[in-house]
């Protein structure tokens, strides 16, 4: 049976003030679910909760991952759950290579005595890099030092995809890609894409919607999903803005101060 992730009337507080207004989201793994809108209405704040960071209070609200309560989890149980964070401003960790941090990553989601075979990771880590097109030395460089943003972006989808999460929270994952390096990203997401994988993905723009096709838009205003829909909605944003929504909807021209 599928897994199941849902957000339920979430509200979440970043240093006393209110980003998040009651988020409610259900997303099943086989499905990709969209989150556009403009800046600061709390996109990122969404993904940031989610995961636990410890600057994000969530006040009030609930989130399950097949009836697990996921707010009640440390982040690393998060983790191991099946939950992948893929990061706007991914970390620079000094001394720590790429492939250790994959092979460490996976084997802590595995039982004591069940880690994954050294050959079996390096033929895997090779077959997913040439997918992506990364450089073979990229595997023994530190993570993500002097990576530029396109590498570091390619390398969030490598762990993607080496760990093979059930849900996939991916913030802003096409920031400061060029064309080439967006195609390559995509098919790097397309690649896990299947009943055995589902994905939230935040984005400002449709372009990586051209390439990655969504089951479900919705748009976020003032900590809110104010809509929902298909890759038309996301179409049609792209062409108009969000004015009509806001026309539509009533809505101020005003964020909330937070992604």
């Amino acid at each position: 049976m599928a897994s199941v992730l849902e957000i339920k009337e979430l509200h979440v507080e970043i240093d006393g003030k209110e980003i998040l207004k009651g988020v409610n989201l259900t997303i099943k793994q086989g499905e990709i679910h969209a989150v556009m809108g403009p800046n600061g209405t709390g996109k990122s704040t969404l993904a940031q909760a989610i995961m636990g960071h410890p600057r994000y209070e969530v006040t009030q609200g609930e989130v399950y991952l097949d009836g697990e309560d996921v707010l009640e989890m440390e982040v690393d149980e998060r983790a191991q759950a099946g939950l992948f964070l893929g990061m706007q401003y991914p970390s620079e960790i000094s001394g720590v290579t790429n492939s250790d941090f994959l092979r460490s990553s996976i084997n802590a989601q595995r039982e004591e005595g069940d880690e994954i075979n050294l050959m079996q990771f390096i033929k895997q880590l090779d077959k997913s890099m040439e997918e992506l097109e990364m450089d073979t030395d990229m595997s023994t460089r530190y993570l993500n030092e002097g990576f530029s943003g396109g590498e570091k972006k390619r390398n969030e989808i490598l762990q993607l995809m080496m760990l093979e999460p059930a849900f996939g929270i991916l913030d802003e994952i096409d920031s400061g890609l060029d064309i080439d390096a967006l195609k390559v990203v995509a098919k790097g997401i397309n690649h896990l894409r299947g009943d055995d994988f589902g994905a939230l993905i935040i984005t400002h723009y449709q372009r990586l919607l051209n390439y990655i096709t969504p089951d479900n838009v919705h748009v976020m205003m003032q900590g809110r999903i104010v809509k929902s829909g298909d890759k038309e909605l996301a179409e049609r944003l792209e062409a108009e803005g969000y004015d009509w929504i806001k026309e539509e909807l009533g809505i101020e021209d005003e964020t909330i101060g937070a992604e």
